[in-house]
Formats: structure tokens, C-alpha cells, sequence
């Protein structure tokens, strides 16, 4: 069976779902050009994955994917959370900024029971999943309810992990991708690797499809990952100029200028490795430096530092996520990218 007869879908191609910078538009738009629209819903509140789902479905009659994130919420650490608010402290008095009135940050929730009877009662024909699977019972709940499931593996091991569970594909996420990394058994960054390296030793490794996700920006790079094996590809960046995402004015400066071409791995923004343009917090204080909350607890004091340095147009203290190839990331509407990828599947 092809990917394509698996998710129902006429192109092999998969929108990165991509919490913060993109709603119902964007995936309307790559479901109306054959591929797969996604929609981030580990931010949303149950109503608005109702309302979200809806605009969907009013919008296309094609397949759709849902994903969630699977993390185990953290126990607070008033010490390190006390430590973080401690190193952030200079740049809230430069901004103006009371500590002691730090608001609570929207949180990223994990899958739950709750959820499960969401995905029961709204049937999305693909749900995927990001940080592993959620609990056998829940899983179950889900591939009840006839959706396909995917999720992502950062390692072969988890590959493997995700194929002993039942899942109907894989996607090999490389170092390259932007946003959080989708390791779940391993928090060591050395065991990540890229692209080209991950999904050939992956492909040999399971009997599931691969799909491979990461530096994915044009149809060479939709070419190279299919000669290597991949069944599909997802990409994420190259959608974040699209007049169909909601990606932020100072989000879109960055990305259209030569920052853009230096990303790393940070966990300052959420408390996970996560890839995104180098900032001012990140070279000050080092992507993968400090002691920040466990995810996603440390987006709670970075909030303010955000909004207040967004006001004034700066992203210093913003997450710009993006891979690290932003060379196809450009301001015309998610057909035209998905059809221009979609050259690459020719051969």
C-alpha cells in the first residue's frame, strides 16, 4: 500500500503541523493541493479544536491530520523555576518589566482521555503524534476510531519503538527540522541525526513507510529523501511565509533575512531542544545553556520578555522556529509551495 492509498491523500506530502504559526488556513490550503494539512492542537482548548476542525471540514472534503504532543507534565521545580526567573531578571529590568508580575503562559497539554473522546466524537482521519505515543488505552481509543496514526522518531530506536506499538507510519524526523525535536527516549542531542542519515537506516529498519521530515524545502529535496527510501516527506518551513499562516510580522523579518541561515537547538524557550533562527537570548545566554523549567513550564517567564520585545519589533526574546533550510520559504499561498514540491516526486 502506498502512502498515498494509506492517508487518502493524491501527493506523498504532509504539512508539518506547527503550533503558534499556523490555524484551519494552512491546512486547508495543502489538503486542497493534494497533500496532507495538518493542524498543531497540543496549544488549543477543546472547543477550539472543535471550531478548528470545522473550519476544516468547511473547507475541504480531503483528509486532514490532527496531531498532539505526548510529554509527561512536569512536577514543578520552585528552586530551578526560581534559578530561571533569576537569569532572565536583567532583561526584565531592561524592558521595563516586573518579575513578581509574571503571568501564567499558555501551556502545551499532552494527550488525554478527554482528547480521546474528542478524536472519537470529531473522527480526523490521521492523528499524529510528537514525543511518542500516549497510553496503550488511549492509543487504542484513537486507532478505534478509525484514524491512521503517525508519529515521529528522531532515532532508530524509535522507530522501532513506534512500529512494536502499531502505528501506520513513521515519520523520520532529521536534525535539520525546525521546532521541537520529537525525541521521547533519549533527552541526549549527540544520538540526533541528520536527514540523510536517519531515514535509509530507518527505511531498513521497519516495514512501516517512512516519511522523512527535515532541510525538505524544494522538489530536489523532495527527490533526494524519496531516493533514499522515504515513502513521503513533510515539510514545515517552507509554509511559514504563506499568507495562509499566522506566522508573526517579527517571525517573518527573521526569516526573510540572513538570519535565517543560523538556527540551533535551544531548550530556552520551552524547556525542550527545539530549532530555531539564533536570537539575542540565545547567544547571550547560549542555545542550550542555563537551567530553564522543564517543558513546557519555561515558557511561563519568557512571555513577557516576548510580548513586550514583539511591541517594539524585536524578536530577541522570540521562539523563530525554522530549519535549517529556509531557502524555499517564500510569501506566495500554500498550493503554489505544494505543487512546486510536488515536482520532485516525478520519476
Amino acid at each position: 500500500m502506498t502512502l498515498q492509498q494509506l492517508l487518502g491523500i493524491n501527493l506523498p506530502l504532509l504539512q508539518a503541523p506547527m503550533a503558534g504559526v499556523q490555524g484551519s488556513a494552512l491546512a486547508v490550503a495543502v489538503c486542497e493541493a493534494g497533500g496532507l494539512g495538518a493542524l498543531p492542537c497540543a496549544m488549543l482548548s477543546p472547543d477550539a479544536i472543535r471550531a478548528e476542525v470545522a473550519a476544516i471540514r468547511a473547507g475541504t472534503g480531503r483528509p486532514f491530520n490532527l496531531n498532539f504532543f505526548c510529554h509527561q507534565p512536569p512536577t514543578p521545580d520552585d528552586a530551578r523555576e526560581a534559578a530561571w526567573r533569576a537569569s532572565l531578571a536583567p532583561y526584565y529590568r531592561e524592558l521595563g518589566l516586573d518579575p513578581a508580575a509574571i503571568p501564567a503562559a499558555p501551556g502545551r497539554a499532552p494527550f488525554s482521555a478527554a482528547l480521546a473522546e474528542l478524536v472519537e466524537a470529531l473522527r480526523p482521519p490521521v492523528v499524529s503524534f510528537h514525543f511518542g505515543l500516549p497510553a496503550p488505552e488511549l492509543l487504542a481509543r484513537v486507532k478505534a476510531s478509525g484514524a491512521r496514526v503517525l508519529s515521529s522518531a528522531t532515532t532508530v530506536d524509535e522507530a522501532l519503538w513506534l512500529e512494536a506499538r502499531g502505528v501506520d507510519a513513521v515519520i523520520a524526523q532529521g536534525l535539520e527540522a525546525g521546532g521541537h525535536r520529537g525525541m521521547f527516549l533519549t533527552g541526549d542531542v549527540t544520538t540526533q541525526l541528520g536527514t540523510l542519515a536517519l531515514v535509509p537506516q530507518i527505511v531498513a529498519a521497519v516495514k512501516l513507510p517512512v516519511i522523512a521530515a527535515g532541510g525538505i524545502a524544494d522538489a530536489h529535496g523532495v527527490a533526494a529523501a524519496r531516493a533514499l527510501g522515504a515513502a513521503g516527506v513533510q515539510v514545515g518551513s517552507a509554509y511559514l511565509l504563506c499568507p495562509e499562516a499566522s506566522t508573526s510580522a517579527v517571525h517573518r523579518t527573521a526569516l526573510v533575512s540572513d538570519a535565517a541561515r543560523h538556527t540551533a537547538l535551544t531548550h530556552l524557550f520551552t524547556g525542550r531542544p527545539a530549532r530555531a533562527i539564533v536570537n539575542r537570548l540565545m547567544r547571550e545566554l547560549g542555545p542550550l545553556g542555563g537551567q530553564p523549567p522543564a517543558f513546557p513550564l519555561a515558557t511561563t517567564a519568557i512571555a513577557p520578555l516576548r510580548a513586550a520585545a514583539e511591541a517594539a519589533s524585536s524578536g530577541d526574546f522570540s521562539p523563530l522556529w525554522c530549519g535549517q533550510n529556509a531557502s524555499g520559504c517564500r510569501a506566495i499561498p500554500a498550493g503554489e509551495i505544494t505543487r512546486a514540491l510536488a515536482a520532485g516526486l516525478a520519476g
